[in-house]
């Protein structure tokens, strides 16, 4: 059958050719699940993860589910706590491939109204 790439796939990669993050500014991932959402800062250039934050860690099961927008604006403003706290205040979003729409964008709005800029 051969290698069959999914549309989300597709979206990933041709978003990946275009940013790529750098010490001054690093990008901003978004891993959406089911169950859960993360994001990340990465250094592209040195290849590090700068922090992280998502609905795995502990503390976030006493907060409700870890699927819905409500988690994800947790999670967006735990991220750009953790990225403030770091030094770094712009970024490049990378939405790796999922709809602006829904939990991508709530995570995004709350980091942004933490303060990230992008």
């Amino acid at each position: 059958m051969g290698n069959v790439i999914t549309g989300r796939a597709r979206r990933k990669r041709r978003i990946r050719k275009k940013i790529s993050g750098t010490t001054e500014m690093p990008r901003l991932t978004v891993f959406r699940s089911l169950k859960h959402i993360s994001a990340q800062l990465i250094d592209d250039s040195t290849g590090k993860t700068l922090c992280s934050a998502s609905t795995y860690e502990k503390g976030f099961e006493a907060k409700g589910k870890g699927g819905n927008r409500t988690a994800a604006k947790l999670v967006g403003g735990a991220i750009a706590e953790r990225a403030k706290s770091k030094g770094v205040e712009k970024v490049v979003f990378d939405r790796n491939g999922c709809i602006y729409h829904g939990r991508v964008k709530e995570l995004a709005d709350a980091a942004r109204q933490k303060g990230l800029k992008f």
